[in-house]
Order: structure tokens, then sequence, then C-alpha cells
């Protein structure tokens, strides 16, 4: 790799890691986004379906550790899928996170959009052409933040994230000490038993509470920006998916104890709003309108950070056009992937306002998006557990932590996307699995542009 295709080796330290990958699973905006679908679906047992996703996911979180110590490429699953097994299937996996980053364009600005307007418009909350409107103006203004640079971006986070989760601990604990005694949904040790679900209703779960996970691996994607590369990504990894579910599944047992059904299901994308309220007077219960905005704000940068790295790496070894590997030659950052993935996004906000509801447009872009990462989230898991396959039988601990748990992670992740598919509307499927067959139209393209320049050379 050349000078010019560098991006800025070093920018980030693990802590600064860890704030990354805690943004870009965003916990205030993922539970305002996806509480109200979660609890729709599995009811009180929805802190469990949290929980046992979470450990699954963790033999995920596992494989991109033990992948990025083999190979430090900010495309990740994309490079190492396509090492592993071929280019083809690799170009997949790169190609569905390129997809699930886009369409989290529209549900991750809308929750930014809908706490603005709160706070400046409250009649407007539920009008969906105001809402993308204000959405697109978030948009634009933080991929402008992007593409200054990784180390001015950091810093921003840093001061976003703390004040995001200490909203979130502050709301738990009153919540908790509040309605412990008399809940609205009373939760013992029994709702937390894996026994308490039928495999229906777990996997009804699983896909929606995959998309509150969405987003550690950014961590893994900025490893070329990273210091000491091989040891700080994929430890910042692991350290955010501990953090994360914890707050997860705390919010959500606060959430249950002090919400009833009906005011979990009016609150749609405002339901830290509606607990914070029905917590503290006003105008205090408006910092939860402050920390969903914020968190809005950071995993929106961490999701265009993950799109753009991803399509730097693939622009650079020519699976796609080569101008998307070009850098500013003084922030050091891909402009032309930034500029693609706000095009892109504005395009489907504006295609999202002609939704009848924000509450579908945010249904459907979780469900899409969820099929989306179980695909390259899985394809990650296979090839961990293929490239340890040997290593791995020379202990009980590499066997379980290198091939076992990243394998069955992987192989649940493909039971959940299938299983899902019959239970989605067209619109749903039609997003989630046709944005990745549609990858098949740039994959020829760009092949036939490969094999043409030999012959023009």
């Amino acid at each position: 790799m050349s000078d010019h295709a560098k991006l800025s080796e070093g920018a980030l330290g693990v802590s600064e890691s860890i704030v990354m990958g805690v943004a870009g699973t965003a916990p205030a905006f993922s539970v305002a986004a996806t509480t109200s679908t979660l609890v729709a679906s599995v009811g009180v047992l929805s802190p469990a379906s949290i929980l046992y996703c979470g450990l699954i996911m963790f033999g995920v979180t596992l494989a991109f550790m033990s992948l990025n110590k083999t190979a430090i490429n900010a495309g990740a699953s994309y490079a190492w899928v396509s090492r592993e097994f071929n280019r083809t299937i690799g170009f997949f996996a790169g190609w569905a996170l390129l997809v699930a980053s886009a369409v989290f364009m529209v549900s991750g600005t809308i929750p930014a959009a809908t706490a603005t307007l709160l706070l400046i418009a409250p009649d407007l909350v539920d009008k969906p052409f105001w809402v993308t409107l204000t959405a697109t103006g978030w948009l634009l203004a933080v991929s402008a933040v992007v593409v200054k640079g990784i180390k001015a971006t950091s810093y921003t986070q840093i001061v976003m994230t703390a004040v995001e989760v200490g909203v979130l601990v502050v709301i738990i604990v009153a919540a908790i000490m509040q309605f412990g005694k008399q809940p609205a949904h009373p939760i013992g040790l029994a709702d937390f038993s894996p026994l308490a679900f039928s495999p229906a209703v777990f996997a009804t779960g699983a896909l929606t509470a995959l998309f509150f996970f969405w987003g550690w691996d950014v961590t893994v994607n900025l490893n070329e920006e990273t210091r000491d590369p091989a040891r700080s990504a994929g430890t910042a990894a692991v350290w955010t998916m501990v953090i994360v579910l914890l707050l997860f599944v705390l919010f959500l047992v606060a959430a249950l104890l002090a919400l009833t059904d009906e005011e979990i299901g009016k609150s749609s994308t405002n339901v830290v709003f509606a607990l914070a309220d029905k917590l503290f007077p006003r105008p205090w219960s408006y910092m939860a309108v402050l920390a969903v905005m914020l968190s809005s704000i950071g995993t929106l940068e961490t999701s265009i950070l993950q799109f753009t790295r991803t399509l730097f790496a693939q622009g650079r070894d020519g699976s796609l056009h080569p101008r998307y590997a070009r850098l500013h030659p003084t922030w050091r950052t891909p402009w032309v992937a930034t500029l693609a993935i706000a095009t892109l996004g504005v395009t489907f906000l504006l295609l999202s306002s002609q939704f009848p509801t924000v509450n579908v447009i945010i249904k459907d872009s979780v469900n899409a998006i969820g099929f989306q990462v179980a695909f390259y989230y899985s394809l990650a898991g296979l090839a961990c557990a293929w490239h340890h396959r040997r290593l791995a039988l020379r202990n009980v601990a590499s066997f379980f932590l290198l091939l076992l748990w990243p394998l069955a992670s992987a192989l649940f992740l493909i039971f959940i996307a299938l299983y899902s598919i019959p239970t989605f509307d067209m619109m749903t499927n039609i997003v989630g699995i046709g944005g990745i067959l549609v990858g098949v139209v740039p994959l020829v393209i760009n092949r036939r542009r490969a094999a043409r320049q030999p012959a023009a050379a």
C-alpha cells in the first residue's frame, strides 16, 4: 500500500477505541429506537432476550478480535472472509455492511430528528416529512464533521458518549429505586431462565436484539488508525460489548418496571424520554432528549466511519472502483466514500418520507439492518472457526474461544436470518435481502473493469 493511500496511522488509543465502540452501538439511541419493537415481540422476556443474544454476539466479538490479530485491514470482515474463503464471498460480506450502513442513515438520523423537533417544534414529531427533513440536516452536518478527520471525531465522541451513558445510568437507577416495589411489569429470576422461551419467541426477539448490538465492530474498522492495532482494536471491541450489554439489559428492566405496555407502545422512538418524564419533573426529564440526540449523532458518525473505511478498503483492493480509496491530502480521510454515503443517506431519507408513520420507518429499517448484520457477522464467525480449525484443537480454551463459540454464534445468526424472512413484509425483504443481492451488479462491473486493465496497459 503506497503512502498516499494510507489512513491516519496511530490516531486512536484503546480508551478512544472503546468510546468509539460504545458510540457505535449507541446505547441511548438503540433503546429509544428498538425497545417498543422488542417489548411488542417478547414482552417481559425482553431483558433476557438481550442478555442471551449478547452472549451469542460475544462469539462474533471473539472472532473479530482474533482475526484482527491476523490481518490489519480497515475492511475487517470483508478482508478476512475474502482471505479465508474467496473474494466473492468476501465482497458480499463487505457489501452487506455497506448496505446496512446506508439503510441506517434512515433509522440512525430519525431519533436525532425527533429529539430535535421535540425540543423546538413538538407538534411536528409525528410528521414523517418534517422528521426526515430534519434528519437530512443532521446527516449532512455529521458527514462534514467526519470528513475533517478521525482525531477530531474521537474527541467529540468522548464528550457525547460520557453525557449519554451518564444520563442512562441516572435513569436506570431512578427507575429501579422508584418502581422496584410497585412495578408496571413484575420481573423475577424466572423471566431470565432460558426455559421461559419457546424457540419461536426467542427467534422473534433475536433479530431485533441484534440491532441493539450492531456497531461495536467500528473499533476494528478503525484498526489502521489505531495505535498497536493488532491488540487495541480487538480489546476495545470486547470491552465495548461488556459495557453495552450491561446498559441494555438494565435499561430494559428499568423500562418494564416503570412503563406499562400502552406507554411503551405510544412512546415509539421516544421511550427514553417517556421513562425520564415519568421519573423526573420537567425540564429535568429533557436530559433524556439530549442523551438520545447525542447518541444518534454519535452512532451516525461511527456508522459513516464503518461505511467509508469498508468502501475505502474495497476500492483500494479493486473490488469496487478505485475512486473510493481516494484520501483527502490534509485530513487523510476517504472523502469520496463519505460523499457517497451522504448522498445515499439523503436519497433514502427522502424516500422514507413517503411512509405513513415514523414508527413504520423505524420498524422496517431495523428489521432489514438486522438481517444484513446477521449475514456479515455470521461470515466473520465462520471465517474465524475455519482459520483456527487446527490451532483450536491444541487446548480446551482455544477450542472454545476460537472455534466453538464463534462457530455456534455464526450458525445461530444464519438460523435467525433464515427464520426471519417469512415474518418480514415485502418492503423489509426488498431492503434486507434485495440490498445484498443487488451487490451482484457492482461485483460484475468491477471484475470486468479489472479484466480490461491488463489489456489496456
